[in-house]
């Protein structure tokens, strides 16, 4: 995840800047750079590689100036060069920004047309030009913020400096978080409450679609209709703890909605969204003289693994063996020559992925892990590391690291495709439009239906025993439910393929007996409604979770339908995990359970 920092001070600002980006190290980035507004005039230092190399710049050319921004970034659009970090300037304006702007491509054809020379690569010069644009027409900075933002579609967090009005910071947050610090005649900006831990403890957030005018004074905050707003300010234990919850109950929760954040970082360092293609480099496997590919995980990563083999074997064409580890590891699976092992892993040190993985090297297949500590046991003894860069995950129960996994395992089956023929140029171009739609329709998702399902979670929680049914990827994701669902909560929960209703779990259909059906309207919706069907026959209360088309076409009784936007088929298992994510981690709070740390488990298994 990409950092902001900005400062409105009243003392020398670049080293407090650094300082503060220092601390979100933790997010992973591959450039960085400050700007600052100094007699008048807007200046910056930019440097590829670790925040070393911005203070080498620093030393050698200091930046001088009270009131200024920082930024640390993972490359989306453009390589990590100097000429891609941020700040980007144009005409007296800078910007700072986390995320995706999903539509810069036509925002730059149309700045381009009117007579803007881009400097960059990048989807952020855009907010730029844009606003520096509305400035020349004579907008004031609150103006001008007023009219660009509704203009940018996608999940984003923006951090805006005028040159002629120096005392001023502007912010916005669409998806990615954004924190205002109060000081003593300072005010501060930043990503989260850590990069601000050595200069406040007293934080406001901002709330999706908030923008925020900063000065050395105080702040005044604007929601995404442009009517001035007031968010509560509270005290912050970032300086206390390596990640911090900032304004969420439980860790589960922040990380649920770190998730647009997260995922676009995952996506940008396997899909180059300017050139809407698969970066082939990413690869490290020689997937196109593969046979046959195994994967093994446990748990919540093993679910990956199975939305990763219907990819995989569609899009690639490439034959998918998989097991969860615990198996996997003594089953004394054959492993021809022509055959690579794929390792799935949160941690990085789950003891029975790490004994298959050493099974497989023992018969010399080449080795991939799809892992989010890349210093770890698993990453270490693979031939290829494939980092889902979700960052650190604190809530046993897995949420965004999974749809990271997911969004690697997705590239990973397109990547695979392109390399062995069976992926066209067309619809290559048309999944990477589709992924980069993701951390977008991730935001919608949660700002629509989390009111629905903190109502749907309190009538949930009076009952002892749940079924989950999905078909096609929604399967896997039945399972994934399922245990989410009991790993929190506690209650007895079970996901199945909806095909095998009739064969055993219909006995278990009555009117204590919610069903949660996922079903996209997909392919296999209208097979899916014959098992719903069954369901409403015996009495069942069928919770529905669909888009608009499958909602409008389901004729029947339901105890609650969620809809959520309609996802092209390669993103719909990460859209679909939201509200099964949602029902879970809302049930358990109501039910009052230990939500972070639920009893018996662990976040990391290292023994058998």
């Amino acid at each position: 995840m990409c950092g902001i920092v900005g400062i409105a001070g009243r003392s020398e600002v670049a080293p407090r800047l650094v300082d503060a980006l220092k601390r979100l190290e933790y997010r992973g980035y591959d450039s960085a750079g400050v700007a600052t507004i100094s007699s008048g005039r807007l200046d910056r230092r930019r440097a590829e590689g670790k925040l070393v190399n911005l203070e080498e710049r620093l030393d050698g050319e200091p930046l001088p100036g009270t009131v200024g921004i920082g930024h640390t970034r993972w490359a989306t659009h453009g390589a990590p060069t100097e000429s891609n970090a941020h700040p980007h300037f144009c005409n007296g304006v800078a910007v700072v920004h986390n995320g995706i702007i999903e539509n810069f491509a036509p925002l730059r054809a149309e700045l381009i047309a009117g007579g803007s020379v881009f400097h960059s690569q990048t989807d952020t010069e855009v907010v730029a030009h844009l606003l520096a644009g509305y400035r020349t027409d004579g907008l004031t900075p609150r103006e001008a913020m007023g009219k660009a933002v509704p203009q940018l579609e996608g999940a984003y967090a923006l951090a805006v400096l005028f040159e002629d009005e120096p005392d001023m910071i502007l912010g916005a947050r669409s998806g990615p978080p954004l924190a205002v610090g109060h000081g003593k005649g300072e005010m501060f900006l930043g990503s989260d409450a850590i990069a601000l831990a050595p200069f406040t403890d007293e934080i406001t957030y901002l709330e999706d679609g908030d923008w925020v005018v900063i000065t050395r004074d105080g702040l005044e905050i604007y929601d995404e209709g442009g009517s001035r707003v007031e968010r509560a300010s509270q005290l912050s234990q970032g300086a206390a703890y390596v990640v911090d919850k900032g304004n969420h109950r439980h860790f589960m929760e922040k990380e649920i909605h770190e998730q647009p954040e997260v995922v676009s970082n995952t996506l940008s360092h396997y899909v180059d969204f300017a050139e809407g293609r698969v970066k082939l480099e990413a690869a490290q496997l020689d997937f196109a003289n593969l046979d046959r590919l195994a994967m093994s995980a446990c748990g919540t990563a093993y679910y990956a693994g199975l939305i990763g083999k219907y990819w995989f074997e569609r899009f690639a064409r490439l034959p998918v063996e998989i097991d969860v580890a615990s198996e996997f590891r003594y089953r004394e699976m054959p492993l021809p020559g022509r055959m690579a092992a794929l390792f799935i892993s949160q941690s990085g040190e789950t003891a029975d992925t790490l004994a298959s993985l050493r099974y497989c090297r023992a018969n010399n297949l080449s080795i991939g892990a799809v892992v989010n500590v890349r210093e770890s046991t698993i990453a270490r003894e693979s031939d290829a590391v494939f980092p889902t860069l979700a960052g650190p995950e604190i809530g046993v129960a897995s949420t965004k690291a999974f749809t990271c996994q997911l969004s690697v395992l997705a590239a990973l089956a397109m990547i695979a495709g392109r390399a062995r023929g069976t992926l066209s140029a067309e619809d290559e171009t048309d999944m990477v439009q589709a992924l980069v739609t993701a951390p977008r329709l991730f935001n919608e998702v949660i700002r629509a239906i989390e009111p629905q399902i903190v109502t749907l979670s309190r009538e949930l929680a009076r009952f002892k025993d749940v079924l989950y049914l999905g078909r096609g990827t929604s399967f896997p994701l039945a399972l994934e439910g399922a245990l989410k669902l009991k790993e929190i909560s506690y209650i007895h929960a079970e996901g199945y393929a909806a095909g095998e209703l009739k064969h055993g779990p219909i006995a278990l259909i009555d009117e204590n007996m919610p069903v949660i059906v996922i079903a996209p309207h997909d392919r296999h919706f209208d097979k899916t409604m014959s098992n719903m069907q069954e369901v409403a026959a015996r009495g069942g209360q069928i919770i529905l979770i669909t888009d608009e088309k499958g909602a409008a076409s389901a004729s029947i009784d339901t105890m609650a339908t969620i809809t959520v936007p309609e996802a092209a088929e390669i993103i719909a298992p990460m859209i679909y995990s939201l509200p099964i994510q949602l029902i879970a981690y809302h049930t358990a709070v109501f039910m009052g359970t230990d939500v972070d740390q639920p009893r018996n488990l662990a976040k990391s298994v290292t023994v058998e």
